[in-house]
């Protein structure tokens, strides 16, 4: 493999201790992300570390994102990059990057984000020295906009840059059946652990529930607590199509929420399961998707009695009513620090 950091120094046993390093794979996928594509593959290259792979596939953009790639990879001639000509959906995409790379980690990276220049050293260094089952290792985020201006973090931060709330790690089962808690881009993966699972699951609409729910029930997760990774939020990106009434991602979550059903082993589990079920009632009727609003209800009834307000909607369902333009609306009103408060990630 040949490394985009091009990283070394003049200490007598760097070029040694290098090599005994650990290879990082950063997968990168791209959709129409030619305003920001660059300096998520520059955020790459410029890693402390030594030993990074980068694997680019562009996802059948339909603007001047493939022309970019390839301007930045005859500059960096390390870099490997696959060009769809159709869109394959993001799973299927980081599948094609998976059976290509080499590292014993892997950075599932969107082209929109950008790593802090000693992510992978820091998030390999510590993978290094765990003991136990342990498959992902992953941090904090600062939440950027369209012009990388910082507009919060995932979880909120002291004035050392240090969480401020606890964040689960080691068995994480439960806590990821309850709620989204793990911002997707800032984790590093082991790549034997994603093989055994046959990647990511090329059936659903999005990636991170369903491997947080095959993975975790089997290995840990570890916190670092620093902010590694500049996360973009944007108005059309996969977590804010999810209010809109044609979104296919409730009919995934549907899909892994009997995954995870299956996997339930204890009491506390399955209540856990229950609350993100009823969460999901709600959400599928306000998309207007009241037939998927009921069979989130179905569930939710096999792991514990419905509460007042889940039966309250569960009725409104069967109405059909039209609320999604009220509630994108309501969504718009509240802004960016509802979607960003540390309730909403936690609870």
């Amino acid at each position: 493999m040949i490394s985009v950091t091009g990283q070394s120094n003049d200490l007598p046993m760097s070029p040694y201790l290098n090599q005994i390093k650990p290879w990082v794979t950063v997968i990168c996928i791209s959709f129409n992300h030619e305003a920001y594509v660059e300096e998520a593959l520059q955020s790459v290259v410029t890693q402390t570390y030594p030993n990074v792979e980068l694997i680019v596939i562009d996802n059948g953009s339909t603007d001047r994102t493939p022309e970019r790639i390839d301007a930045f990879a005859a500059r960096h001639p390390g870099v490997q990059f696959i060009r769809n000509s159709v869109n394959v959906g993001l799973n299927r995409a980081f599948n094609q990057g998976l059976k290509l790379a080499g590292g014993r980690y892997v950075i599932d990276l969107s082209a929109d984000d950008v790593l802090l220049p000693d992510r992978i050293a820091r998030q390999a260094d510590l993978f290094e020295r765990l003991a136990g089952p342990y498959a992902v290792v992953f941090t904090n985020a600062q939440y950027i906009d369209e012009k990388g201006q910082c507009i919060g973090y995932h979880y909120p931060v002291d004035n050392q840059g240090k969480a401020r709330v606890s964040v689960p790690s080691g068995d994480v089962f439960r806590n990821v059946l309850e709620s989204y808690y793990i911002c997707t881009p800032t984790m590093m993966m082991r790549r034997d652990v994603l093989n055994e699972l046959g990647g990511y699951d090329e059936a659903l609409a999005f990636e991170d529930f369903d491997f947080w729910v095959r993975s975790a029930r089997l290995y840990h997760y570890a916190y670092l607590d620093d902010v590694l990774t500049c996360k973009r939020r944007l108005s059309d990106s996969l977590s804010a199509q999810i209010a809109r009434a044609d979104n296919p991602l409730l009919h995934s979550t549907l899909a892994v929420c009997y995954k995870a059903l299956a996997r339930c082993e204890t009491p506390d589990e399955r209540q856990a399961l229950a609350r993100r079920t009823r969460r999901f009632v709600r959400k599928a009727f306000y998309a207007e998707q009241f037939d998927l609003a009921l069979r989130f209800g179905q569930l939710s009834s096999q792991l514990e009695p419905p509460d007042l307000l889940t039966r309250f909607i569960l009725g409104l369902s069967r109405l059909h009513l039209p609320v999604n333009g009220i509630y994108r609306t309501y969504l718009k009103w509240r802004g960016a620090d509802y979607a960003l408060s540390p309730v909403t990630k936690l609870v």
